[in-house]
């Protein structure tokens, strides 16, 4: 009789064990989804500043179409920008004066050989600091930058020395045909041999 009952209890016992298995369901594991970055080519802005007569004053202006060649993903924003390709045509140049714009495009690009684009490579060394890789009158030259990267933005500047580019034709020819422009109050005509870049581009989550 003791024999019998211990069998019971012991049929029992499984029972009840495989209805709680079947009870509880297995627990869904959810995947974390990839979370990617790219850069909003709409956001693209480059401006320049170049300088005339002695007192060296500032010509602002901006190149309205600006192409990125090689769009790129990442899962971490802040690195897009290196590596990054891009090219401009000179022909975007704006400085808000179109008799300024028709000069620049034909008087100092146009001096230039083999210069309708602007092209290169950004390349980033740490956090803040980079070089730009520029192809301008069929030499290519890299030039310094300082970058941010803030509230999804990147913001980056440098400083171009035209002669490194052998500019120097092309410099002479755009201050003798805006000699009496580039005078300043000694009656010396000068264009500088600086321009400064400043550019932005924006990041968007995918």
């Amino acid at each position: 009789m003791k024999k019998n009952t211990l069998i019971t209890c012991i049929v029992l016992l499984l029972s009840i064990s495989i209805v709680s298995c079947k009870n509880n369901p297995k627990k869904e594991i959810k995947e974390t989804p990839q979370i990617s970055y790219t850069l909003d080519q709409s956001t693209s802005k480059v401006g320049w500043t170049g300088y005339k007569t002695t007192d060296k004053v500032p010509v602002k202006g901006e190149f309205k179409k600006i192409t990125i060649s090689n769009p790129k993903s990442s899962g971490n924003a802040s690195k897009l920008l290196d590596g990054v390709e891009f090219s401009i045509p000179v022909s975007s140049i704006f400085s808000n004066n179109e008799d300024r714009d028709g000069k620049l495009q034909k008087f100092f690009f146009g001096i230039m050989d083999q210069t309708e684009l602007l092209s290169g490579k950004i390349t980033l060394k740490n956090e803040s600091t980079g070089s730009l890789t520029v192809k301008m009158n069929a030499m290519s030259k890299s030039l310094p930058i300082n970058y941010t990267f803030k509230d999804s933005k990147f913001t980056f500047s440098g400083t171009m020395n035209l002669d490194e580019w052998g500019g120097q034709a092309a410099i002479a020819s755009i201050n003798k045909v805006c000699e009496n422009l580039h005078k300043g109050a000694d009656g010396i005509s000068k264009t500088w041999n600086e321009v400064e870049i400043n550019a932005s581009i924006s990041v968007i989550k995918n």
